[in-house]
Parts: structure tokens; sequence; C-alpha cells
């Protein structure tokens, strides 16, 4: 093990922060041309990982991102099943590629995610081709960040409910109107997200004909996840140690519910940059993988 602390974590680059598996990730590409319903299918596949956006693609040269926020608003837009195929990825894509580089800095990665409110970035990797970096990422960083901080000491925010008949219309009004990728259905552990309905969206699209508008779908007719229930006070690298090894990291304490985008503004806050913190870089053999001490 050895420590980085000669500088807060929003000083240090992304090099220095993940010195081995910065680039360890390829970006998934979708052609320009594609129809709507392929970027659906694929972003139900990829959102909440590592990759959480694909990358749109003119000739190999990426020229945009495509998100569940792009999906969903276009959705809102055009809600018929005609929709989904006869618009194209480039006419929804977010236009900017968030492209950062060996020596960002975490500050500045941030101020970018929260620019664009999409905490995806992409970065060019050795074969010429590119990595993501996305928010659930940044848990790699929290189970090294060794601080006195712990799940109770991070921000409560209101949490947004939903009572499970509601049509989807309803549902994607609550997300938008408050900037958020998950709702949970109330007095339950269960939620949805855009990942969950757009998976729903594919099912829909493949083998229901007889519905046209997608937004008079009750939301029932989707598959809800379960939230992780945390029943202690977890410490902060204890809490992203778990988050990581969930395949859709997201948990509930009390009345305190954590995203990967949480662990992201809690890295940044002043209250890590105040503590007793350090960052722990494990150090792995490259014969056997095995962390060396």
């Amino acid at each position: 093990m050895e420590s980085v602390n000669k500088y807060a974590l929003s000083e240090l680059t992304l090099e220095e922060i993940f010195p081995e598996t910065l680039t360890d990730i390829e970006c998934v590409f979708v052609d320009k041309e594609r129809e709507i319903w392929v970027a659906t299918e694929m972003c139900a596949q990829y959102l909440e990982s590592a990759i959480d956006a694909l990358v749109v693609q003119d000739n190999g040269k990426p020229i945009g991102i495509v998100g569940g926020y792009d999906l969903l608003e276009h959705l809102r837009k055009n809600p018929t099943r005609n929709s989904q195929y006869q618009h194209k990825t480039h006419e929804i894509m977010f236009k900017e590629v968030p492209e950062v580089n060996k020596q960002t800095k975490f500050k500045d990665l941030m101020d970018t995610w929260k620019n664009s409110r999409r905490a995806f970035a992409v970065i060019q990797n050795k074969s010429g081709s590119y990595s993501p970096i996305s928010a659930r990422k940044m848990l790699e960083v929290g189970r090294k960040y060794k601080t006195d901080l712990s799940i109770s000491s991070m921000p409560k925010k209101k949490i947004i409910t939903f009572q499970g008949d509601e049509p989807l219309r309803d549902i994607l009004d609550l997300m938008f109107d408050n900037k958020t990728r998950k709702l949970l259905l109330g007095n339950s552990n269960q939620f949805i997200s855009d990942r969950t309905i757009l998976e729903g969206l594919s099912r829909i699209t493949k083998f229901q004909k007889d519905i046209e508008n997608f937004l008079d779908i009750p939301i029932n007719k989707f598959t809800f996840d379960h939230i992780k229930v945390i029943t202690e006070d977890l410490s902060f690298e204890r809490l992203c140690s778990v988050m990581n090894r969930m395949e859709h990291p997201y948990v509930i304490y009390k009345d305190i519910v954590i995203s990967p985008w949480d662990v992201c503004l809690a890295l940044s806050s002043e209250d890590i940059q105040k503590s007793e913190a350090k960052l722990e870089m494990t150090k792995t053999c490259p014969h056997c993988g095995k962390n060396i001490d």
C-alpha cells in the first residue's frame, strides 16, 4: 500500500487516482445512423455501469454521446412506436463529447459533469480507441479513501417516490422535474430507474405491437429493482466497497439514499477535503494479480 496525500483529492490527476485501471474498459459505440430503438436496447444493457452512455460515432470518429436522459427526453416528445424506428441516434445525442486526459484533475472532471449534468467522460487509450469514465468508476476511489466520514455524514436529499400505478408519462415528469434517474416505490424497498424503463420499452417495442403511445403504459408493467437496505452506519470506504460489488449500486440507510453520483459529490465536498483523508493506492503483482502490501 502507498498513500497519496500530498494534495487534496480534488487536485489529483486521473492518472494518479487510477494508476492501473484508468483505461481498462473500452467504450461502447453506436453509429450515428442507427435507429432510436437500437440505442434504447443498448443503453438498457449498459446504464449504471462503468460505461453508462453510448459514444456516437461517424466513420469511427466520436461526435456525441447518448444516455438515458437523451432517450427518455426524446420519448416524452415522441411517444409513438414509429418514432423508435424513424428517428436516428444522431438526432437526439448530446453533441459535446466530454473528453479528458491523464492529466485532468478530479475537480475539473467534476466541474465538467456538474455543468453537463452527465456523469460520463471518455479518455483515449493505448489502442487509439476510447475508454469510459463514469460515476460508477468513482466507487473505486471511494473504497480506497481512508476518512473519518460515514453514511450518516452524507447529505440528505428529498426522496422522490411514486405509487406504482401511474402511467409512464407521470413517472418521466417526476424524474425530469426533480432531476433524478431513480424513483422509490412508496413504502417499499423497490425503485425504478431510467435503465429499467428502457429495458421495458425495448421489450414492449419488440413484443407488444398493439401499444402505440408508450406514455400511456402503466408503470407497473415495467420491472422494479430492489434498493439495498443498509442497517449500520458504515464508514465511507466500506459503503463504497459494498456499492462497488453491486450490479446496479443504489442503497438506503434510514432516510439517506445513495447512488454513485452521491459518492462523487461526497468525494468533491468540503467535508472530504477538510477531513484527515488518505487515498490508499493498492499495488498489484503483474504476474499473479494479487495485492502487494
